[in-house]
């Protein structure tokens, strides 16, 4: 069984057990969330869609904060002197799967 997410405005395919990695989540760590915006389900053939599905909801477990590794961000214009060189990390959450 698993099932089509929308979390923080991205879609997820989720299946119990499975780890994601998603945008950074408020909550703490060990915290239960729960998703209403479940916007397809699969039961084992038996699918239904719907934007989103009624009645169906998803559980999972925060487990961690982290950030992601460094990019480098440089712009650079010939001949002209302009250089510009910054970095950024971009945070994320990776949860759990407990139930659909």
């Amino acid at each position: 069984m698993y099932a089509i997410v929308e979390i923080a405005g991205k879609q997820y395919k989720a299946e119990q057990g499975k780890f994601l990695y998603v945008d950074l989540l408020n909550g703490k760590e060990g915290e239960k969330i729960s998703f209403d915006r479940v916007l397809l389900t699969d039961n084992g053939g038996k699918v239904s869609v719907g934007t989103p599905t009624t009645g169906t909801s998803v559980s999972a477990t925060i487990l961690k904060h982290k950030r992601a590794d460094k990019v480098i961000v440089f712009k650079k214009k010939r001949r002209k002197g302009y250089k510009v060189k910054n970095g950024h990390r971009q945070g994320y959450t990776q949860i759990q799967i407990e139930s659909i």
